[in-house]
């Protein structure tokens, strides 16, 4: 129909829907574009992690990769590998229940990401209601959001007549359109969007990555164009080739190509590696663009664990349609090996990544009278010596009350994977030690209310309610305290292995090394790390400072968790419960065996419902799942009274 015709049906629409608002669903095309512009972006936890790629930046790592892949699975070898352009956009997770979009997310982390769900909705390549039949009840579609280079270069001449800045390049522009407050701005970039990949605890009717992409298509996705089926590596190769040849025609940022290994069996026995890349599949980059500039200076950045890392500053350049003036050097070990030094030219390049590196210098342009870099013996924040162990390339501070470490131990502490201390966020952090307030972790139960009521944004309530947030945090288990330390290598896993065997703070700071390395799943890197914490004087000064705040230097003994009433059940929590909070409610479900999920899916066991429940009692009561009150829960827990 022409335009004209659209939008006299449009209008009528939403003629319909103000007088009838119960009459609008989720899948009107109304909903493309006009919902309200958001105050903040709420946090969206996906139900499946989105996981990073590897990359090979020549034929010789792809090789190695397919061969290291089949070292563990051969089949791969002669299963086929379906072929896919890496998009230069930014990555979406998109939910859908029953076939209807339900939430819009960016991938943040990988686990947590922010709920973009009104812009998503006017990107006209994302269904809101999905073609055809076939699909699980619960999915999360995952794909990239990207900005045609038409469209870009039309968006950077309007900037331009109206005196704004242009934008740097169509993957920032795509990114930032997408975590705008007002979709009606983001439904004036026009994004496009590219579907990839599908994630589901339910059966689907294919087996192959190349199967799925059909079924993308058929569900009303677009999917990249030129992804091609291929039977092996060396015919993976040649068509590469072939595509990288007209990688220039396309309209929009490529920077690559996607290898997957094609059979779902495959890539479930071929698994991840470390929780964050896919064995089964690998990004081949092509040549990254290069620029020459002046390395100014070395700094150094103190991280959360201590660990001292060397960046560049660098005499601004552009790299990528983006004007770059620092860049990682990785560690101090790679700055020694490339002999680069202050003052030299280097070669500077994305690579396809966020952050610039600093590939070395070029050493023909180098200035007479240039020092090699030496490395740093005591930290340059605190002055405490470092630490460099012989199996690793990291410099450490060891001091857990270092200034320059302090800010990101400070964030790590409160997050909700640590001490979970609610309304204590980043800006919050950066408050309080801007204020002189906290200076260490053990500082955080010094504060009173009359010490915030000064600081901006706070006011009785608020303050109130952070002091009580943090007096909550102090019945956290041992396993959350030693994660939240930040010790080095101790992820929460480990913390949880090393509570479990040891029960007790005191039992474990009086263990020495061969026996911490002797717990089942720690090893002796992580023994290291451990006892040289422990062995520092601050550090057992800041744990004597927590212990006397009243925190919790203990696990619950086997014996009490051992019963797992809720083994494989899966809950969802909404509205507030009357006396537990949701961090407790989930923490007693995942200790009874059950998992707590975020979205109410054909699967969900219950959904534990507390005052003021959101549109997830709905959805359960729609669907047939069961809803339940907290006596109920703490009943299935063998807890109610």
């Amino acid at each position: 129909m022409s335009d004209a015709e659209y939008d006299i049906l449009f209008r009528e629409l939403q003629d319909l829907e103000v007088a009838h608002p119960g009459l609008r669903t989720p899948d009107s095309p109304t909903h493309r574009v006009g919902a309200e512009p958001a105050t903040a972006l709420a946090k969206h936890e996906h139900r499946f992690p989105m996981l990073s790629l590897g990359n090979a930046f020549s034929d010789e790592e792809l090789t190695a990769w397919e061969d290291r892949i089949a070292r563990l699975v051969p089949e791969v070898r002669t299963a086929g590998y379906q072929l896919e352009l890496k998009i230069d956009g930014a990555a979406v997770n998109l939910t859908y229940d029953d076939g209807l979009l339900t939430i819009g997310a960016t991938r943040g982390n990988g686990a947590v990401g922010e709920v973009i769900t009104a812009n998503v909705r006017t990107i006209p390549d994302i269904p809101l209601r999905l073609r055809g039949s076939g699909w699980p009840p619960f999915m999360e579609i995952r794909g990239e959001a990207y900005l045609p280079l038409d469209t870009f270069a039309r968006l950077n001449e309007a900037r331009a007549k109206q005196d704004e800045p242009p934008f740097a390049n169509p993957r920032n522009a795509a990114a930032g359109s997408l975590r705008q407050l007002d979709p009606k701005v983001t439904h004036r970039r026009r994004l496009r969007f590219f579907a990839f990949q599908i994630a589901t605890d339910d059966p689907l009717p294919i087996s192959t990555q190349h199967e799925a992409l059909d079924l993308l298509a058929r569900w009303g996705f677009s999917t990249t164009p030129s992804h091609e089926l291929v039977a092996s590596l060396d015919e993976a190769r040649t068509v590469i080739e072939t595509i990288h040849a007209t990688m220039d025609d396309l309209n929009f940022g490529a920077d690559g190509i996607v290898i997957k290994v094609d059979p779902f069996d495959l890539q479930d026995r071929l698994g991840v590696v470390g929780g964050r890349e896919p064995r089964w599949a690998i990004a081949r980059k092509f040549a990254p663009e290069v620029a020459v500039t002046r390395l100014q200076a070395i700094r150094i950045n103190v991280g959360r664990t201590g660990a001292l890392n060397p960046w560049a500053e660098l005499e601004p350049v552009e790299v990528g349609g983006v004007t770059v003036s620092r860049a990682t050097l990785h560690n101090f070990e790679l700055i020694a090996a490339r002999d680069i030094r202050e003052g030299d030219m280097v070669e500077v390049t994305r690579a396809g990544e966020v952050i610039p590196q600093v590939l070395g210098p070029v050493v023909d342009q180098r200035p007479r009278g240039l020092r090699r870099f030496v490395p740093p013996t005591t930290c340059p924040a605190c002055g405490t010596p470092v630490e460099h162990l012989d199996n690793e390339v990291m410099i450490y501070c060891p001091n857990v009350a270092c200034s320059g470490r302090t800010l990101e131990a400070l964030i790590h502490f409160a997050s909700r994977s640590a001490m979970d201390i609610r309304t204590l966020g980043e800006r919050r952090v950066r408050q309080l030690r801007d204020a002189g307030l906290v200076s260490d972790v053990a500082d955080i139960y010094d504060l009173t209310v009359d010490d915030l009521l000064p600081l901006e944004g706070f006011g009785d309530k608020a303050a109130t309610q952070m002091i009580e947030a943090i007096a909550a945090s102090k019945r956290q288990p041992l396993s959350r305290l030693l994660f939240a330390l930040g010790i080095r290598h101790v992820g929460a896993i480990g913390a949880r292995l090393l509570a479990e065997r040891f029960s007790t703070m005191d039992a474990l700071m009086a263990a020495d090394r061969d026996t911490i390395a002797a717990v089942e799943g720690v090893g002796p890197i992580i023994a290291q790390a451990v006892a040289t914490f422990f062995a520092e004087p601050r550090n057992r000064a800041l744990l004597e400072r927590l212990r006397e705040q009243g925190l919790r230097f203990d696990e619950p003994a086997p014996a009490a968790v051992r019963r797992r009433p809720l083994e494989g059940q899966r809950f969802v929590l909404t509205g507030t419960l009357p006396t537990l909070t949701r961090p407790e409610a989930t923490r007693m479900i995942e200790d009874a065996g059950g998992t707590v999920t975020s979205s109410v899916s054909s699967k969900t066991e219950a959904v534990v419902a507390g005052e003021n429940p959101g549109s997830k009692l709905a959805r359960a009561e729609r669907i047939g799942v069961p809803v339940i009150d907290e006596a109920e829960l703490l009943r299935r827990l063998g807890r109610a009274t």
